[in-house]
C-alpha cells in the first residue's frame, strides 16, 4: 500500500463492539484511514515508543498522525435507526398525550407545515446540523408525505455527508384533511420520484431511499398491497414503519385488516416483512409474531425514550435479542424527547432493569441470557452501533471497525474542559490519583460517557473518513 492512499492516521484509545456481550476496549491503537474513508490497517498494543517503528513498517512516516489526548478515545458512530426528521421543532410538545391523541394534536399539524418548501428547508438544514452533532453518523429519516420537502430533507442529508436512509411517508387514510394522500396512485408515483431523485443526488452519495408505510392504521389495503410490489420488484430497498407501539394502535389495525392473524402479519401479507425491513417499538409483540419477525429476519428499532414518554410499554429487547432479532436503537424524535442517541442508550438501560425488577425471580436463570435481566455496558455499546448497523443491513460496512470498512466515528472527550459539568473528567481522576477499578480506565470512561455524557464531550463526527461535525468543528446554531 503507497502512502498516498492513507489520509489520517490515529493513535490512542479505541473501542470497538464485537458481540451483545463483548467489545475490545483497545488502549494504545494505531488505525489507518485511506482517502476513500475506508480503514486500510489496524495495530494494537502499540507502545508510544514503538508508534514510528510501525508507521515505517507501513511504510505510512508521511501521513498525518492525530494523537489521542489523555481521557479521549474512539468509538464507531452512532446508528439511529428511527427518527422523524419534521417532528424536532416539536421536542418536548405534548407530555399529556398518548400515542394517538399525540398524533392527532402536535405531530400532524406540525408535520402539515412541510408542505411549505422554504420552510422545510430552513427547519431541514438545522435539524440535520443538530443530529449529526450528537453523534449519529448513520440515521434513518422518515420525512412527511410532502415530495418536494423530502426532496430537500434527502439534499441536505447528501449536502453534510451523513450516511442516511430518507423516505417519505405513506398515509391515504385515517390522517387529517389538510394532511393525507388523496389516492393510493398519488402516493405510489410520489415514492417513485422520490427513490429516483435519491439515487440521482452527487457522489459520493451516502444517502439510500427507504420504502416508509407510515405505520398500517394510516395505510390501506390497496397502498400496501402496491408498496410491497415496489418492494418485490426491488429488493435493494429498505423498509421502515411502525408495529405495535400502543395497545389501542394494535387493537384498531386489527380492526381495519381483519383478514390478518397480527399486526406483524398485516406487513407479511403485503410484501413487506422482509431482511430489510426496520419495524420500529415492536413492544406488544405476542410470541407467534416474534417467530415470524425472525422468520423474515426483519430489525426491530428500539425506541425506549419515546416509549416511556408516551406511555406506550416497555419494550422486552432482551426477549428480541436471546431469539436471534436484530435489534438497534432509534431516538423516535418527538415522541422520544431527544435527538441523542446517548439518551436512547440510558433509557434502554432503565427499560431492561425495570424489566428485571418485574420478573420472577424463577425466570432469571440461565435459560435466559438477556431476557428479564439488566442490558450490561457491551449490549448497550452493540445496540447503538453494530446492532444498529445490522438492522439497516449495513454491518459489513459500519458499526465496528475492521480494515475494509468505513471509518464512521466519533472522537470522544470525556474531559473536565468539555464544560460537562455532569461528567466526572478523566483530567480530574489523573490529578486526584483515582484509579480505575481493576485497572479497567477505558471502561470506565466508555460508561461515564454512556450515562453522563452529552454533545459537549462528542468532539469530532466522522462519516466515511470525512470530518463533518462534532464539538471542535463549531455550531452554527449555538453561535
Amino acid at each position: 500500500m503507497s502512502p498516498s492512499e492513507t489520509s489520517t492516521i490515529f493513535y490512542g484509545p479505541v473501542v470497538n463492539p464485537k458481540s451483545h456481550s463483548s467489545f475490545q476496549a483497545l488502549p494504545r491503537c494505531l488505525l489507518a484511514v485511506g482517502a476513500s474513508g475506508q480503514i486500510d490497517w489496524m495495530e494494537e498494543g502499540v507502545h508510544e515508543s514503538a508508534v514510528l517503528n510501525v508507521l515505517a513498517q507501513h511504510g505510512s512516516l508521511d501521513i498525518p498522525l492525530v494523537s489521542l489526548r489523555h481521557g479521549e478515545f474512539i468509538l464507531p458512530g452512532f446508528v439511529d435507526t428511527h427518527t422523524h426528521a419534521p417532528q424536532v421543532p416539536n421536542i418536548g410538545s405534548g407530555q399529556q398525550y398518548e400515542l394517538l391523541d399525540w398524533l392527532k394534536n402536535i405531530t400532524f399539524p406540525m408535520e402539515a407545515r412541510f408542505a411549505d418548501v422554504d420552510f422545510a428547508r430552513r427547519a431541514y438544514t438545522l435539524i440535520v446540523e443538530r443530529i449529526i452533532n450528537f453523534g449519529t453518523t448513520t440515521c434513518c429519516y422518515y420525512g412527511t408525505l410532502h415530495l418536494e420537502a423530502t426532496k430537500i430533507l434527502a439534499e441536505i442529508v447528501n449536502g453534510y455527508g451523513q450516511r442516511a436512509f430518507v423516505g417519505k411517508c405513506n398515509m391515504d387514510r385515517n390522517s387529517p384533511d389538510d394532511y393525507v394522500e388523496p389516492t393510493v396512485s398519488d402516493s405510489i408515483n410520489a415514492t417513485h420520484a422520490l427513490i429516483s431523485h435519491i439515487r440521482a443526488l452527487p457522489q459520493p452519495r451516502l444517502v439510500e431511499p427507504v420504502l416508509t408505510p407510515r405505520f398500517a392504521i394510516s395505510c390501506s389495503d390497496p397502498l400496501l398491497s402496491a408498496l410491497g410490489d415496489i418492494a418485490r420488484a426491488d429488493p435493494s430497498l429498505s423498509i421502515q414503519t411502525h408495529i405495535s407501539e400502543n395497545r389501542n394502535e394494535v387493537r384498531n389495525t386489527l380492526e381495519l385488516f381483519p383478514a390478518a392473524t397480527s399486526y406483524a402479519d398485516v406487513y407479511d401479507k403485503h410484501g413487506l416483512l422482509g431482511p430489510r425491513t426496520i419495524l420500529a417499538h415492536a413492544i406488544h409483540l405476542e410470541e407467534d409474531e416474534i417467530a415470524l419477525v425472525k422468520e423474515r429476519s426483519a430489525g426491530v428499532s428500539h425506541c425506549p425514550t419515546s416509549n416511556f414518554n408516551l406511555r406506550s410499554g416497555v419494550c422486552p429487547v432482551g426477549k428480541l435479542i436471546d431469539r436471534g432479532i436484530k435489534v438497534g436503537l432509534g431516538t423516535d424524535v418527538s415522541g422520544g424527547f431527544s435527538p441523542s442517541i446517548l439518551s436512547a442508550i440510558q433509557h434502554a438501560s432503565i427499560a431492561s432493569k425495570i424489566l428485571s425488577m418485574q420478573a420472577p425471580t424463577v425466570s432469571s436463570t440461565a435459560s435466559s441470557t438477556y431476557a428479564d435481566r439488566q442490558l450490561p455496558l457491551a449490549t448497550l455499546l452493540h445496540l447503538a452501533t453494530l446492532g444498529g448497523a445490522q438492522v439497516c443491513g449495513l454491518e459489513d460496512r459500519i458499526g465496528s471497525f475492521a480494515p475494509g470498512k468505513a471509518f464512521d466515528a466519533l472522537v470522544v472527550g470525556v474531559h473536565d474542559d468539555a464544560g460537562n459539568l455532569g461528567l466526572w473528567g478523566a483530567d480530574i481522576d489523573k490529578e486526584l490519583r483515582v484509579e480505575p477499578l481493576e485497572n479497567k480506565e477505558m471502561e470506565v470512561w466508555l460508561e461515564r460517557f454512556f450515562f453522563t455524557g452529552d454533545d459537549r464531550n462528542i468532539k469530532r463526527v466522522y462519516v466515511q473518513g470525512r470530518w463533518i461535525g462534532g464539538a471542535e468543528r463549531g455550531l452554527s446554531w449555538y453561535r
